[in-house]
Order: structure tokens, then C-alpha cells, then sequence
């Protein structure tokens, strides 16, 4: 069963985490991939996670913002909030966003759109936080902490916060197309 927000944005962080693990839980999904560009949401999930014995042997990996993203050279993710997160157990993955990198620079540069901005504005036909919950779950299988076919429970929002979550077989992004939503777990209703 899919639960909807009645609106977008953090004041639906706790309910989305909550959801997201009973959901896990439920499956015996062993692995959750949230996107958490400043590690306030990671730091949440982690928290719930641990006060569930349920979820002892869960393993949290958190996506930033790639290190520029907001501005040129700035890692958004505070180096006090990256140990905090690692002493947690949080694995922690910045690096560039799969459904950006080079064609959003083409974007920028010569403003028209490229096939991964395509694939990015059709997944948010959904929502922005389903978009961000297969992104995040292709840049966790490339980047080797997750394996592709396995199935994760991914947590994303629309701008800060978590109002999203999905299960979600991941794919490398060489065979992105090959990535299974499996269930929306929540949403945002108006997003």
C-alpha cells in the first residue's frame, strides 16, 4: 500500500523514514540508500534505525550533493557531519549525479537538453523525490555499495528533507534501463 502526503517537503521527514523502514523490515530489505545532502535526514534515518532492534544488521547509505553543486568547490556536507555520520556506520557517497554530469554542462553551456535531463524530467513525472530514489540507487550500485538486482529501500525528497520513498532494484548506469521500481512506498501528493 502507497501512502501520499498531502504536500512536498521536510515536515514529512519522520512519517517517510518510519514508512521506509517498517517497509524494510517488512521485506528484509538489509540496505537503505537516502539522499542527504547536509546529512540531516542520514543522521534521522540513522537515529530510527538504531532504536529498532528489528534493524540491528541494517546497512544506511547516504548520497550527497556532489561537491560543487551549489557552489564551485563547496562540499554542502560539513566535515563535523561527515564523522558524526561514519561513526554511526553511514557510508557516505559524493560524487556526480547520474542523471546530470556532462549533459547538464552541455545544458548550461549551450541550452538545450541531453538524453539524461530527458530521463530526469520524465522519472519526475512521478515526483522529484521518485527521480532522486532511482538516481541515488544507481550512483549507490556503481559506486559499489550496493549490488545491481538486489533490492534497497531508497529515500529522496523535493528539496530538503524526505517525503519520498521507493523499493527499488538497482542497475549501473550503463544499464540504467534495467533499474526496477518496484513499490512507491510514499509521495508527495501535490508535489
Amino acid at each position: 500500500m502507497s501512502m501520499h502526503w498531502p504536500a512536498k517537503g521536510p515536515a514529512n521527514t519522520d512519517a517517510t523514514i518510519q514508512a521506509a523502514l517498517a517497509r524494510a523490515r517488512e521485506l528484509g530489505i538489509k540496505r537503505v540508500i537516502v539522499a542527504s545532502h547536509r546529512g540531516h535526514t542520514a543522521e534521522k534515518l540513522a537515529a530510527h534505525a538504531a532504536g529498532d532492534a528489528g534493524l540491528a544488521d541494517l546497512e544506511i547509505v547516504c548520497v550527497t550533493h556532489q561537491a560543487g553543486f551549489a557552489k564551485p568547490g563547496e562540499d554542502e556536507m560539513s566535515p563535523e557531519m561527515r564523522a558524526k555520520l561514519t561513526a554511526a556506520g553511514v557510508k557516505l557517497l559524493t560524487t556526480t549525479h547520474l542523471l546530470a554530469g556532462i549533459d547538464r554542462a552541455l545544458r548550461f553551456k549551450f541550452q538545450g537538453i541531453y538524453p539524461s535531463e530527458i530521463v530526469a524530467a520524465t522519472l519526475r513525472l512521478l515526483g522529484q523525490g521518485v527521480k532522486v530514489c532511482a538516481e541515488i540507487a544507481g550512483m549507490a550500485a556503481d559506486a559499489g555499495l550496493t549490488p545491481p538486482g538486489e533490492d534497497v529501500v531508497c529515500i529522496a525528497g523535493s528539496a530538503t528533507g524526505a517525503d519520498t520513498a521507493c523499493v527499488i532494484s538497482p542497475a549501473h548506469s550503463q544499464h540504467f534501463f534495467d533499474l526496477k521500481i518496484r513499490e512507491i512506498i510514499c509521495k508527495p501528493r501535490d508535489f
